[in-house]
């Protein structure tokens, strides 16, 4: 603990102990244990070394969900066994998120073949309670329990929020995943209210938190099911466990990945560079690579070649867009030039734009440059092309996407109040 000075014991669980930090009353501490239990506690195991893989593979995760913009309660590493994190008062709900049919699910939806895939995710809810294994709740037992935490009544609006962020967090970790040719087949999540009053991801992710299958081979699966269809626990089959746990904690470092994709913004003149800007800064919020470039293709057309070569030489995915007012033949000549995706945002201006816009719109046969108008559009326009092959840019759009979506729940729910 050095470093710390801890508190009271907030709780212990069967894998975690949670303190409370005197000198930091708005954060935790949480230790994981070198404990591997299943069947609400039913089977439980020490397991030497699982804090240390446990911790390495909960704060990777939490590190690319907080790149991506999810709200998650993760603040810093401590050591290789303890992280600090935001004090929660924790919702007495398990949140499931499945894409493939299998284990409980099966038992309880006799006639579903496993292996049956669920598109849109199937999103389940469980009561958090070990005496009685952590019955399903439905939709509208959740709403009608009201239960309290964080000050909060849990209703409509705040199942709303935890509902959405955890297909939104079990989409991104699936996309994650795929990369390395792994399949997350389910997923189980917990939310807690911070002391700012916010919902946040509030819990430790880790192999004990989901089944993941290499290749998509359930026989190669590299999770706690492995311990869980165990008939008897011997040193040589929790070793088995570990090293599984360990192959996970070693390929999570993976999921983040840097930029292998870039935005180059060409504009035909200097005084464009205001639309340029604004353009630059939206791919640097997406964690985009962007270029700005002055050309112009009518009076500079081999410059403009030249440019587009450059980055064409690159080797990494990219997207153009070109910024040309009045006749713009920047956008035709690059999409002319290129097999690389080209869109036009054109600096409209009101006395003569009406008329200019026709230069972007109407274009020669053989041309795919599409034409946005505002500078948001065409970043937008220009990540999801991006995304399709850079699954750090599709978790930010995600997450973009999710809290747009929830800004319109906190302003449908504030106007309600002023009823």
């Amino acid at each position: 603990m050095a470093g710390l000075k801890l508190g009271d014991k907030i709780i212990e669980g069967k894998t975690k102990i949670v303190y409370a930090l005197p000198d930091d009353p708005a954060n935790v501490y949480i230790l994981s244990k070198d404990r591997i239990t299943a069947g609400d506690g039913a089977r439980a195991n020490d397991l030497a070394g699982k804090a240390v893989i446990s911790t390495a593979t909960a704060t990777a995760i939490f590190d690319l969900l907080s790149s991506a913009g999810i709200k998650n309660h993760f603040v810093r590493q401590h050591d290789d066994k303890s992280f600090i994190a935001q004090r929660c008062d924790m919702i007495p709900i398990e949140w499931v998120t499945r894409r493939l049919a299998t284990g409980s699910f099966l038992k309880r939806n006799v006639g579903v073949k496993e292996g049956y895939r669920f598109s849109p995710p199937k999103l389940e809810t469980f009561f958090k309670d070990d005496e009685n294994h952590d019955p399903q709740w439905s939709y509208e037992q959740l709403i009608g329990a009201m239960l309290e935490a964080g000050g909060r009544v849990i209703g409509r609006d705040e199942v709303e929020v935890m509902s959405r962020t955890t297909v939104a967090v079990f989409e991104i970790l699936e996309k994650a995943w795929s990369t390395q040719n792994c399949t997350l087949v389910d997923m189980k999540i917990e939310f807690g209210i911070n002391t700012k009053g916010e919902i946040v991801l509030a819990d430790l992710i880790d192999s004990d938190s989901w089944r993941l299958w290499p290749s998509g081979d359930r026989r190669l699966m590299k999770d706690k099911q492995v311990y869980r269809e165990l008939k008897e626990v011997t040193a040589e089959a929790l070793d088995e466990v570990k090293r599984n746990f360990q192959w996970v904690a070693e390929r999570v470092k993976l999921l983040q990945t840097k930029p292998s994709a870039q935005v180059v913004v060409l504009m035909g003149s200097a005084t464009d560079l205001e639309h340029g800007t604004k353009i630059s800064k939206g791919c640097q919020a997406l964690g985009i690579p962007c270029d700005v470039r002055v050309s112009s293709a009518h009076k500079g057309t081999e410059e403009t070649l030249r440019i587009l070569r450059e980055y064409e030489g690159d080797g990494i995915p990219c997207v153009f867009v070109a910024i040309a007012g009045r006749s713009n033949g920047l956008g035709p000549v690059l999409s002319g030039n290129t097999s690389y995706p080209v869109i036009n945002c054109p600096p409209v201006k009101a006395d003569w734009g009406a008329q200019d816009v026709w230069s972007s719109l109407r274009l020669p046969s053989g041309l795919g440059c599409t034409t946005v108008l505002s500078p948001d559009a065409a970043v937008l326009a220009a990540a999801q092309i991006l995304s399709l092959s850079d699954h750090m840019i599709w978790s930010r759009l995600r997450c973009k996407q999710l809290y747009t979506f929830l800004g319109l729940k906190d302003s449908d729910k504030e106007v309600r109040k002023d009823k």
